[in-house]
């Protein structure tokens, strides 16, 4: 297990989710201030979007405009690079819990994951669908019989789609095919003992992925499972990473003292914090 040094880059959340790196800012959700974040690598920070469904997955259509899921009414909403804000789509229908992390291809395909079941009120574990939005926003469901599919990177050459199996302890591999087709289901990597959360991809095609209940990130290679971890800082728990900042080396995660909706919705005990690793960014989001 390496020890690196953290830097808290802001505090005073609620839940930080969906991180991401975009247009030289850290872009975050907060589910229980129900706002979306843009935050300066100095740690400046603006209130972007105001969503009272609970903010969680984000990402860009080509046109620049913004996608975020909003949770609760299990939508994705469009904020226009002019700011205004519309419903892009309804996924309630396909959806056994709360809509949750999603990525955006290059070619502006979407990809939503949910929770499957009702984690907050005690429910037993079950099986979910990873949701496509098409350009345009026709919805269809593009894999099923997923357990907690959360957290999703596409390679670099806009080939492959791989998502973490939060109650699944795997990473699961499709080739993305014509029209936002996801087909070619393998296992890319089983990680035993790991719950994957928000995560994100380097340049030498491992994974860097949250460890929802060990309080830990975790390095995960194809075909090999976990090659290095790190622990969060402080004890925290820690549930979503990004690769980001001016080289890519910068790797952000979003800690918290735990992730239950009755501790976090009235705390301001979360944070941003950051360190530095040797392989930079690759792929999306």
């Amino acid at each position: 297990m390496a020890d690196r040094a953290f830097e808290t880059l802001a505090d005073g959340g609620s839940f930080f989710e969906g991180p991401r790196w975009h247009d030289g800012r850290w872009w975050v959700s907060d589910f229980y201030r129900h706002t979306v974040f843009a935050i300066d690598p100095d740690g400046s920070t603006e209130e972007v979007l105001n969503v009272e469904g609970q903010p969680s997955g984000l990402g860009w259509l080509p046109d620049g405009a913004m996608l975020v899921v909003s949770m609760t009414d299990q939508r994705v909403l469009r904020r226009a690079p002019d700011g205004s804000v519309d419903v892009y789509a309804d996924i309630a229908e396909h959806c056994g819990g709360l809509a949750n992390d999603l990525v955006v291809d290059s070619a502006g395909h979407t990809y939503v994951g949910n929770f499957g079941f009702d984690l907050m009120g005690g429910g037993s574990p079950q099986a979910a669908n990873i949701v496509h939005i098409a350009p345009g926003g026709a919805v269809d469901v593009a894999a099923g019989d997923l357990m907690f599919p959360n957290g999703s990177v596409v390679t670099p050459d806009g080939s492959t789609l791989v998502v973490g199996e939060t109650m699944g302890g795997r990473y699961t591999a499709f080739t993305l095919g014509g029209g936002g087709a996801l087909t070619d289901r393998r296992e890319w990597a089983a990680v035993p003992g790991v719950a994957p959360d928000g995560c994100t991809l380097d340049a030498e095609g491992c994974i860097w992925a949250a460890d929802a209940l060990a309080n830990r990130l975790v390095r995960v290679a194809e075909g090999k499972g976990v090659i290095e971890e790190v622990p969060a800082p402080n004890g925290l728990g820690v549930y979503a990473c990004m690769l980001g900042g001016p080289d890519g080396t910068t790797l952000l995660a979003c800690v918290a003292p735990d992730y239950f909706e009755h501790n976090r919705s009235a705390a301001r005990e979360a944070k941003l914090v950051t360190t530095t690793v040797d392989v930079p960014h690759a792929g999306l989001p």
